[in-house]
């Protein structure tokens, strides 16, 4: 009797087994259509919708890469749409931020006039550094002179006290200057503006060969030129930067007494950080060729938003 009552135990076990399957035949049935319990049941998990993968993509890097291309390319657009038919230029911006340099004709090369009075100082200053000496009074004069004031005859002075030539060939080659050959007659020595501003990074650069001290006089003596030499980069700047400037003119007789007109300088702030060298050559006046450069130094900050 015990076993037969098992036995029945079993039986109504299964009962209630089977009927649980039946229940999940009905619930999980498609219309209620027929077929096994076993097969509805299948069925259904294998119709339930699966997760797709998440779609990767462009990294923010990518996205600014893409971003910057087509700033570069607006810009390129626009410079040589202003350049037809006015006098020759090249410009370069180089952005600490990114650590990138934009150049529109960076490889050209033009005669300095005046710029390059900033490595002479660069020049004076690693000079002074390498005898472990700070300038003296008479070497400030000139340096004040000659920045603030784009003094000949104090460039002169200070061209002779680093050695001319070859003093200030071996100086620019420790600045990172590879495309700029120094002239006898300093206000010709060729450059290019990618090399302009290199040398005006070394300026800022804590890693460059100049010291904090030496970076900090130099931003003070281009920060602070003389009023009516106060153009050019300066004219980029936004209310509330920094700005400083060095500016180059001079009337060649070798281009039918037509005007080089040069600016390089730096604009900082929280926000901006860059260094910007515009070449020209063939103006028909001063005045035309200020506004030219100060035309394509802005033009660089609405294209590349900096």
């Amino acid at each position: 009797m015990r076993r037969s009552r098992n036995l029945i135990v079993t039986v109504a076990a299964l009962g209630i087994l089977g009927g649980s399957v039946l229940v999940a035949k009905g619930l999980l049935a498609d219309g209620g259509s027929g077929g096994s319990g076993a097969g509805a049941l299948t069925g259904a998990f294998q119709n339930e919708p699966t997760a797709s993968p998440t779609p990767t993509g462009p990294s923010p890097e990518e996205l600014a890469a893409i971003e910057r291309a087509k700033r570069v390319k607006a810009l390129d657009t626009a410079l040589k749409k202003y350049a037809a038919g006015k006098p020759e230029f090249s410009v370069a911006v180089f952005d600490r931020k990114t650590g990138e340099t934009y150049a529109y004709r960076g490889d050209e090369k033009y005669e300095t006039a005046s710029v390059v009075k900033v490595q002479v100082l660069g020049c004076l200053l690693l000079t002074a550094q390498d005898a472990g000496r700070k300038l003296t009074s008479s070497e400030k004069a000139l340096a004040d002179k000659m920045i603030r004031y784009s003094d000949n005859d104090a460039t002169t002075s200070l061209y002779n006290k680093v050695g001319k030539i070859s003093g200030l060939s071996a100086c620019n080659k420790r600045l990172g200057l590879t495309q700029t050959k120094v002239s006898g007659s300093w206000g010709l020595t060729r450059t290019t503006v990618k090399d302009q501003v290199k040398l005006l990074d070394r300026f800022v650069d804590e890693e460059s060969e100049l010291t904090e001290a030496s970076r900090e006089y130099a931003h003070k003596l281009m920060s602070t030129v003389a009023p009516d030499q106060d153009w050019g980069v300066p004219a980029a700047a936004q209310k509330g930067e920094d700005a400083t400037v060095k500016n180059g003119w001079l009337q060649r007789s070798t281009e039918s007494n037509l005007w080089i007109i040069n600016t390089v300088g730096q604009i900082t702030d929280d926000d901006t950080d860059v260094s910007i060298a515009v070449l020209s050559h063939t103006n028909a006046t001063m005045p035309a060729g200020q506004s030219l450069v100060e035309k394509v130094a802005k033009m660089t900050r609405t294209h590349l938003k900096y």
